[in-house]
């Protein structure tokens, strides 16, 4: 058996010409969508990432800005520059990039933006509507998971879902939208026991460690559905998955690359959030928009 591989780079291609035609529509209507980004210090891949959601939001149509704070800079010059973007009606999305500084407790800075206004969906408010059902924002790599999920035509109902990594931006929300659709959930962490035992069973397989190739291929279970979330470069400058692709490729049914994976999908998820937000702005203020 070969897997497919799912094509993260052609799937938020298509997301991303939806994202444009819903920008135009508020355009049109005189809202222009708005997206602040917040990087603090000068970490390389940060500012590549930042670099990429920037270009993202002005192909779709969302006028962007981005405001970099000094690595040394305090937490009350943080909160101030997020009190005023909050308060700053051309702005419907704040983006803090992270890692931040350790000096920088990411809690404080993530609770400090608008929930009206948290299109990385990891405000409490946002995590706590997801817990309940009724998310308003979903955090944008378990969103673009979900949507390469679709793209296998899989029932996730009844299927064994195995999540790999318990953080709040990826872990822990992919475990509760896969709870959600159907799935029985099994959440794994650095103190699992016996992780292939797990992994073996699993219908569904989310790994979001960090740790390089972490899954061999004989811990994925025939035909089942690999989504690698890890992004980790080796000495020699190369790009590895927490998924040793080659040995998972002939066992899984359906499997997604790095890169080209889910990091093009997050991007896209992003960008329609933001939108989201400036179209509830637009139905607030009682502007209709065209169809």
């Amino acid at each position: 058996m070969t897997a497919t591989i799912i094509d993260g780079k052609l799937l938020a291609q298509r997301l991303r010409g939806d994202c444009k035609l819903r920008a135009d529509r508020l355009n049109a209507a005189g809202i222009t969508p708005g997206l602040a980004a917040v990087v603090v210090g000068d970490d390389p891949a940060s500012k590549i990432y930042v670099r990429n959601k920037l270009k993202a939001c002005q192909e779709a149509g969302i006028r962007s800005e981005e405001h970099a704070l000094a690595p040394d800079c305090s937490l009350a010059a943080v909160l101030a520059l997020i009190d005023r973007l909050n308060a700053d009606a051309a702005v419907h999305g704040i983006l803090v990039q992270l890692p931040l500084p350790a000096h920088l407790p990411q809690a404080a800075v993530i609770e400090r933006i608008s929930p009206d206004k948290d299109v990385d969906g990891l405000h409490p408010h946002s995590l706590g509507s997801l817990l309940s059902g009724h998310a308003r924002f979903v955090p944008c790599t378990p969103a673009g998971i979900m949507e390469m999920l679709k793209t296998t035509g899989l029932d996730l109902r009844g299927k064994e879902a195995v999540v790999v990594g318990r953080s709040n931006i990826v872990g822990k929300p992919a475990a509760l939208m896969l709870l959600q659709a159907g799935a029985t959930v099994t959440l794994c962490h650095s103190q699992t026991a016996d992780l292939a035992r797990h992994t073996r069973r699993a219908d569904v397989l989310v790994c979001a460690v960090g740790k390089p190739q972490i899954i061999s291929g004989d811990m994925v279970k025939p035909g089942a559905a690999v989504i690698d979330v890890g992004i980790n470069r080796t000495p020699a400058g190369k790009l590895l998955g927490d998924v040793d692709f080659g040995a998972a490729l002939q066992r899984a049914g359906w499997i997604t690359p790095v890169p080209g994976g889910v990091g093009p999908m997050t991007i896209a998820m992003l960008l329609g959030n933001t939108i989201l937000a400036a179209e509830r702005r637009a139905t607030a203020l009682g502007v209709k928009l065209g169809a």
